[in-house]
């Protein structure tokens, strides 16, 4: 993970919390680059996302989990990327998870679910490690 004692480590987890929407951008299998914008937080130095079931960037991860996450920039600055390797796990539901909801608790009420239909509707877990950061 990121090292939080340096300028530079301290402003990309501050932008990362601050942010409500991560670009995931995975690859299908004949090799063109697929970008979604999900939501996620930091959990256990990964990020954690919960994704609806049958999507193409689960079967993506599926067959190649070499993933990058890219945060909107500000005309060029405040840019973070992060590449690496994304997973589908078992784990509990997002209702279960206090920061997911503390931080979307808006969010999935606007899209007009309450936390238990978002859960069932997005139910599958992904993480992903980090493995280079690149940050402007």
């Amino acid at each position: 993970m990121l090292d939080e004692s340096t300028p530079t480590g301290a402003k990309a987890l501050a932008l990362l919390e601050d942010a409500q929407v991560v670009w995931l951008t995975t690859v299908r299998p004949g090799g063109q680059p697929q970008s979604s914008p999900v939501w996620f937080v930091i959990d256990d130095d990964e990020f954690l996302i919960y994704s609806l079931a049958g999507t193409a960037r689960i079967s993506n991860i599926a067959s190649n989990p070499l993933v990058s996450l890219n945060l909107d920039s500000n005309a060029g600055a405040d840019v973070v990327a992060v590449e690496g390797t994304a997973r589908e796990v078992e784990g509990p539901p997002s209702t279960e998870h206090v920061a997911y909801q503390d931080k979307y608790r808006d969010g999935i009420q606007r899209i007009g679910h309450t936390p238990e239909s978002f859960a069932q509707q997005y139910s599958v877990v992904l993480r992903i490690t980090p493995k280079r950061w690149r940050i402007h």
